[in-house]
């Protein structure tokens, strides 16, 4: 059962996801990421263009690492759930076993009294010499051998016990240590889910307030789909799949943590489209860049996963000739661009 603390903490969890998204992953624990200086009112207009691409890109980022704090904070209390599972089946173990032994002592403990203190030995040699024909010989001969059997069957059946009471006493000690592990962590994980949505929250405030200076003109420049998509074939009908999919959603909105299908973030976005064509990603782009087979640059083929930023905060899908389908950040839309200047690696994850 759940303690309340461990409730808690997945109460607060599921209420943050709710204003959680993704774009990269976390390479430190909270605290050890700075963050975002505050922002200087910027001159102008293109100054305030200039400075919400890079608070949007920050975001991003700050969202990511909430969303994976949370990614981590959903595995820990799923390890704390199969620990408590385990202790709870090692201790019936435990008990069931104590029960065994305690039966099979005490027919053991008859063998013994009726071999030592009764003076009754079970062997042949007993029956032979107690004996008063050969016919009597061979009865009790046969019947010792019965008790010599039940003797050594009660045996074998004690010692079973005493080994599985010892085995579930280690067992539910481990999962003892193991829950209280999981707990700790889920604690800590927690702390560290509220300090990446408070830094998350500080810099989405400064984003609003930089882009009320934007101009209409700039504001409509972010719903531009980028013009007309390479046309070069994918070489798996998956990829292909995919591609298709997110190029059917260009014009949607970008909105923190959507999945489709008619809003995304970006590992959002690459999240359904495979999806559509059968093949499950992770939820964040930092667990989508350890996936399928890295590719070099030299090698991209059209559907290879892209990805941007070092702590990596953004993913798309490569179409070819250097561009690649998108959700860019807040207030942008799903579309087609050239590959980002912070590009650092790629991924194939439809070889079929």
């Amino acid at each position: 059962m759940q303690s309340q603390p461990i409730k808690r903490v997945v109460a607060g969890a599921l209420a943050a996801a709710a204003v959680l998204a993704v774009g990269g992953f976390p390479t430190a624990p909270a605290g050890a990421v700075p963050l975002p200086a505050p922002q200087q009112q910027p001159a102008n207009s293109a100054d305030a263009l200039a400075q919400y691409r890079q608070l949007a890109t920050q975001a991003e980022q700050l969202n990511q690492e909430a969303l994976q704090a949370q990614a981590d904070l959903d595995a820990k209390q799923a390890d704390l759930n199969r620990a408590n599972a385990d202790l709870a089946a090692a201790t019936t173990a435990g008990q069931q076993a104590l029960a065994a032994k305690s039966r099979y002592q005490g027919v053991v403990d008859q063998f013994a009294d009726a071999s030592f203190v009764g003076g009754v030995q079970f062997n042949k040699l007993s029956a032979l010499l107690n004996g008063t024909s050969a016919q009597d010989f061979l009865e009790r001969s046969s019947a010792l051998e019965v008790l010599a059997d039940e003797k050594n069957k009660a045996l074998a059946d004690y010692n079973a016990a005493i080994q599985a009471a010892a085995a579930a006493q280690a067992a539910a000690a481990d999962a003892q240590a193991r829950s209280q592990t999981a707990k700790d962590a889920a604690a800590a994980l927690l702390n560290d889910l509220h300090a990446r949505q408070a830094a998350l929250q500080t810099q989405l405030d400064q984003l609003n307030q930089v882009r009320q200076r934007l101009t209409a003109s700039e504001r409509a420049s972010q719903k531009d789909v980028g013009g007309s998509a390479p046309t070069l074939p994918a070489p798996t009908q998956a990829a292909q799949t995919a591609i298709n999919v997110a190029l059917s959603k260009l014009g949607s909105d970008y909105v923190w943590g959507a999945t489709g299908p008619t809003t995304f973030d970006c590992s959002g976005l690459t999240l359904y489209a495979y999806g559509k064509a059968g093949v499950t990603l992770p939820r964040t782009s930092q667990s989508q860049a350890t996936v399928g087979m890295a590719v070099s640059r030299s090698q991209l083929q059209p559907g290879d996963l892209v990805f941007f930023g070092s702590p990596i905060h953004h993913v798309g899908i490569y179409l070819g000739d250097g561009k690649m389908v998108h959700a860019p950040e807040t207030g942008d839309v799903v579309k087609v661009s050239p590959l980002q200047n912070d590009y650092v690696g790629a991924r194939r994850v439809a070889v079929n």
